[in-house]
């Protein structure tokens, strides 16, 4: 069937997901202004921030449940009209991010020096990624603040502040890293102090928001042990999907380095360009979240597997669009990141790839978000092993023991993509998502 041209749900999934975009599209730029700035200092501090880079990218990644699990959680709230108990559940998971990311934070600062040797850094690099990673853990709390109040604001139905917040921060950031670099000579360690003083600016943004909400319903904002531990229980099975989608692409990036250079240069241009084209994808999912969070909240299942339909078309059709403009420029994109003719012909046919995979990935990532915003998270984190471990792993062992090469490599993670795309369907097409109330217990029944 084709697509409708207009639907009852399209300027509410458009004002959620719009600003949801750039939103995310923003948060990258932290990474693109590091880079830019350090790598005019030199070629071992740009290595440092690569090696330390990579293990903040993944070590935040795992807590991406602090928003995932906040929005589905307060989003119900407010579609049960509890107000109220939104604000208190966006309190809890405040609480719950700054004890993590305190954690964190000691942990960074302690066992940087074996993260560092085991990422293999040179002795000429290794006191510049040491330096960065030390600084950079000490915004772990911040980060993971600012990500359960993103989580908290999705879940009131507002992205619009989100984004904000996420300009606002990248403009402090790159000023704070051109005096900080610049102006005062603070090398990579001014880098990394300006992110980290844009990150708690960021938080102090979102602390004050939930505040006032709180206030303003009357909410307590102390923290309740039984609200920090829905959040967590919540985020649990998050983790678990988050750390297999980790164990994809670093393992399709190790699996490609022991092909050869031109093997992960081209990947590693793919990679990039997937990752981008999630994040348009992904603000459809953050818009699922909310939306299907508020109407089981609110006790409506129809709104909710409507309002998936009707995203889950746009998704296609984005993802289409997507597919299009990567066939196009597949030929002639390699050539702005490498001048070797080998790698710009291999990731020119990787990109061809990466293109036609674009429609099968709107429909897994719109699922993500209409499932985790059903709160079905424990689903999630069973279908994503399976597709990892049983479906991804054995094919890309099989590939890399016949010495298979790039193109093979990513024909796994087409396996995978398709894998998860079937546990999606398979669930959505069920009734067992639509759970109604303000929560879902352990046993799936309802709770209010």
């Amino acid at each position: 069937m084709a697509p409708r041209l207009r639907s009852p749900y399209d300027r509410e999934i458009l004002r959620l997901a719009v600003p949801a975009l750039g939103a995310l599209v923003a948060e990258p730029l932290y990474v693109l202004a590091d880079t830019a700035i350090v790598g005019h200092l030199g070629t071992r501090q740009l290595a440092g921030l690569a090696v330390s880079g990579i293990v903040l990218t993944a070590a935040f990644a795992v807590f991406n449940f602090l928003a995932y699990s906040t929005t589905a959680a307060v989003a119900r709230r407010v579609g049960a009209g509890q107000r109220r108990a939104a604000a208190e559940m966006g309190t809890d998971a405040y609480w719950l991010a700054l004890g993590l990311g305190v954690l964190l934070m000691v942990l960074g600062v302690v066992a940087a020096p074996l993260v560092i040797d085991a990422m293999g850094a040179s002795a000429r690099v290794r006191p510049y990624a040491l330096t960065y990673l030390r600084i950079s853990a000490l915004g772990a709390p911040a980060y993971l603040v600012a990500l359960a109040g993103a989580g908290f604001l999705r879940g009131l139905q507002d992205t619009k502040t989100t984004l904000v917040i996420a300009v606002g921060a990248n403009i402090v950031n790159l000023a704070l890293e051109a005096l900080f670099v610049y102006g005062f000579h603070g090398g990579i360690a001014g880098s990394a102090w300006g992110t980290v003083t844009a990150q708690a600016a960021a938080a102090l943004a979102y602390v004050w928001i939930v505040r006032r909400a709180a206030r303003g319903t009357g909410a307590s904002a102390r923290p309740r042990a039984s609200g920090i531990r829905t959040v967590a229980v919540i985020g649990g099975p998050l983790i678990v999907r988050t750390a297999s989608l980790l164990a994809v692409s670093l393992a399709v990036t190790a699996l490609a380095a022991r092909i050869d250079d031109v093997a992960v240069a081209a990947h590693q241009i793919a990679f990039q360009v997937n990752l981008l084209l999630a994040l348009t994808l992904d603000a459809i999912a953050i818009a699922a979240q909310a939306m299907v969070g508020k109407y089981l909240g609110a006790g409506d299942p129809q709104d909710a597997r409507a309002a998936s339909v009707r995203m889950i078309e746009l998704g296609v059709v984005v993802g289409v669009v997507l597919m299009l403009v990567v066939a196009v420029l597949a030929p002639w994109f390699p050539a702005v990141f490498s001048s070797d003719h080998a790698v710009q012909d291999l990731g020119t046919q990787v990109l061809l790839v990466v293109a036609v995979l674009q429609p099968l990935a709107a429909v897994v990532f719109v699922l993500d978000g209409v499932l985790i915003g059903a709160g079905d998270q424990r689903y999630l984190a069973l279908a994503m092993v399976v597709a990892t471990f049983g479906v991804f792993a054995p094919i890309a062992i099989a590939i890399s023991a016949a010495g298979g090469g790039l193109l093979a490599l990513w024909g796994a993670i087409a396996a995978w993509m398709v894998a998860r795309a079937v546990g999606m369907v398979g669930r959505f097409v069920t009734d067992r998502w639509e759970v109604l109330g303000v929560s879902v217990s352990s046993s799936g029944n309802p709770s209010r």
